[in-house]
């Protein structure tokens, strides 16, 4: 059991890396974010696709049973 945890402890530090400077410009890029706008569209696809009132991106409407 402790060999166990010890290489699972050795697993999670090989999984940490340091990131150069360089390589930070791709994570910190304004076009990998998404906008309010996008967000809040996604968010109320969803919930009106969860309750039935709207097919997935606004496509038939009909009940939630699935009979469209």
């Amino acid at each position: 059991m402790r060999q166990l945890l010890v290489f699972y402890f050795f697993i999670g530090l090989s999984s940490c890396a340091s990131i150069k400077e360089y390589e930070k410009v791709n994570i910190n890029d304004p076009d990998m974010e998404l906008s309010p706008r996008q967000i809040c569209r996604f968010e109320t696809n969803s919930q009106l696709y969860r309750e039935g009132s709207s097919g997935a991106n606004g496509g038939k409407v009909g009940g939630g049973c699935g009979c469209n």
